[in-house]
């Protein structure tokens, strides 16, 4: 079986010192494609960079991450949009992400929402899908949303609620899920509500989970074959099935054929 990780943080630098590591044990679990998400300029430019290292393996979704907002300049938003749009001929560029409003940082929610704002109207002339951080924010994204002409949208880690989960589905919207897909009733119920057609696979890492078989060790997307075992128990379909099909729908997703 073949499996892919569409939202890891492989230019974070907690990965640094290790990131060679990281893509050997994707290898070796048989995780065939990786999307590096991006948080900042340069998290951006070092996601590109291994994706060119690793062409195939690795791609890159290249933005501006909620957390990394309230210390940011307008010179260095227009640096990034720039240097984005620089990329937007790159094979190895597939999404705008990881970008989105988070009610933690409701103190700055304006400076949030001008930053989202600027990274969609980029998703839209770039013709790019977008990888959408929505903590605490999710049915505001979902109303919104719609307003821009947005090539695809995934809502990374959905969580909550579910009640903004089938109008996300009726838009036309993917959703990943990782590790939790294994202990937490909560995203257990997103699983098996969403249709398997709109349904991708994360780690997140280098995020920790500090549940059983995880128990706080490093994040790696040799986790990803846990978390399909997991959905095709949820959904009570044949693990191979699933697998393909999360395939299928990674491709449809990023426009990425005849994956290692």
């Amino acid at each position: 079986m073949k499996y892919v990780d569409a939202h890891i943080h492989l230019s974070d630098e907690e990965y640094a010192d290790c990131a060679e590591e990281v893509i050997a044990e994707a290898r070796k679990a048989n995780v065939v494609v990786l999307v590096s998400n991006s948080m900042d300029l340069k998290t951006s430019i070092d996601s590109l960079k291994l994706a060119e290292k690793y062409e195939g393996l690795v791609y890159a979704a290249a933005g501006i991450h909620p957390w990394t907002v309230k210390a940011l300049t307008d010179a260095e938003l227009q640096q990034t949009l720039e240097f984005i749009e620089n990329q937007r001929k790159s094979k190895a560029l597939v999404a705008i992400g990881e970008v989105g409003p988070d009610f933690k940082y409701a103190d700055i929610w304006d400076k949030q929402m001008k930053v989202f704002d600027e990274m969609l109207h980029l998703a839209e002339k770039l013709e790019l899908p977008v990888i959408v951080h929505s903590r605490g924010t999710t049915a505001k994204i979902v109303d919104m949303l719609p307003s821009y002409r947005l090539k695809k949208v995934l809502l990374h880690w959905f969580s909550n609620p579910i009640s903004a989960l089938q109008k996300a589905v009726e838009n036309g919207y993917y959703i990943t899920e990782g590790a939790p897909a294994v202990y937490s009733n909560g995203i257990r119920d997103v699983i098996r509500k969403v249709p398997i057609t709109n349904l991708l696979t994360e780690t997140d890492g280098p995020v920790r989970f500090f549940k059983s078989p995880f128990d706080g060790k490093r994040t790696t997307p040799a986790y990803i074959p846990l978390v399909v075992k997991a959905v095709a128990e949820i959904k009570n379909v044949d693990v191979v099935e699933i697998a393909d099909q999360i395939i299928k729908n990674f491709e449809a997703f990023f426009g990425i054929s005849q994956m290692q």
